[in-house]
């Protein structure tokens, strides 16, 4: 298993290249100069041309990006345009409110997504089967933001009970970016769960061991879930990825001090070190998180082996 791992972390290293080579040349053809934009509207030509040679600015993109891969490879991801502050603790400084918002939606997600899927399967064709099935359909089709913005109306302006936005309110301040960011992901792992227990109830094995007398809740927890949790957990692991990476509009609607709302800040002021710094984080957490989806497929299903 070592090895698996060992050589799936050596086939990142092309990739994050890859990742890094496309957001550099990217950042270049954003509309806008980081130059003019912190010199002020007020500057000189002589101002800009200095502010271009102070960032570095004036050398050619491939030039810079030999610059940025050899600092990256020694953790070095170069200073905020924006800040002068290096771009590693900078991101270090946000990191954390955006792990604990996608932790916390993701345990949303995952254990309301499942339950749904379970009792839809079990209830099969039932009131509550269709009920919950039009819901699911809903809040896959939700767009976040208009989810966000319909909760911070009811339970923040209209009821009072948490607040708008920001993180002063402690623990109150993250419930509503986590029940917008997990309710979303609840929908399609509830969908995915649904038929695939279906599927894995339908099988043979499963009707031997009704056969032989086996009670229903075993056959359902022993005989059915584990077989119908491995796709599910492809789901699972893309939730958590895409929740990472879709916290940048929660985040922003919410007013939340995490990745997602850094993102925004070093568009707008074409922020390059630390949008490349941030693309990258990205390619890398969706990699690690397929590696560890890949690994505890093994561990459910002996006969994935370590290819």
């Amino acid at each position: 298993m070592l090895r698996y791992i060992g050589r799936r972390l050596w086939q990142m290293i092309p990739l994050l290249f890859g990742v890094s080579l496309g957001a550099f040349v990217f950042n270049q053809f954003l509309p806008g100069d980081p130059a003019r934009l912190l010199a002020g509207p007020d500057a000189t030509l002589e101002d800009v041309q200095a502010m271009r040679a102070r960032l570095g600015l004036d050398r050619p993109w491939p030039v810079r990006y030999v610059i940025f891969v050899r600092g990256a490879l020694v953790g070095d991801f170069g200073r905020s345009y924006r800040t002068r502050e290096p771009v590693g603790p900078t991101i270090s400084h946000y990191i954390q409110p955006t792990l604990v918002l996608s932790l916390a939606s993701t345990v949303l997600a995952v254990v309301l997504g499942m339950g749904v899927g379970i009792l839809q399967a079990v209830r099969r064709n039932s009131l509550g089967d269709y009920a919950s099935t039009v819901g699911s359909v809903l809040g896959v089709s939700t767009p976040s933001f208009f989810l966000g913005l319909l909760l911070i109306y009811i339970f923040a302006v209209d009821l009072h009970w948490f607040p708008t936005g920001g993180t002063t309110a402690g623990l109150r301040s993250l419930i509503l970016p986590a029940v917008t960011l997990g309710l979303g992901g609840a929908a399609a792992i509830a969908r995915f769960t649904r038929s695939s227990l279906l599927e894995v109830l339908g099988e043979d094995f499963v009707r031997t061991a009704r056969a032989k007398g086996v009670r229903e809740p075993w056959v359902l927890a022993h005989h059915s879930l584990r077989n119908a949790l491995i796709p599910v957990l492809t789901v699972v692991g893309l939730q958590f990825g895409f929740v990472l990476s879709g916290a940048i509009i929660v985040e922003t609607v919410f007013t939340f001090p995490g990745l997602g709302w850094l993102l925004i800040q070093s568009i707008s002021f074409r922020d390059y070190p630390v949008l490349t710094a941030e693309i990258l984080l990205f390619a890398l957490q969706f990699l690690l998180i397929n590696l560890v989806v890949d690994l505890v497929y093994a561990a459910l299903d002996p006969r994935v082996s370590y290819a």
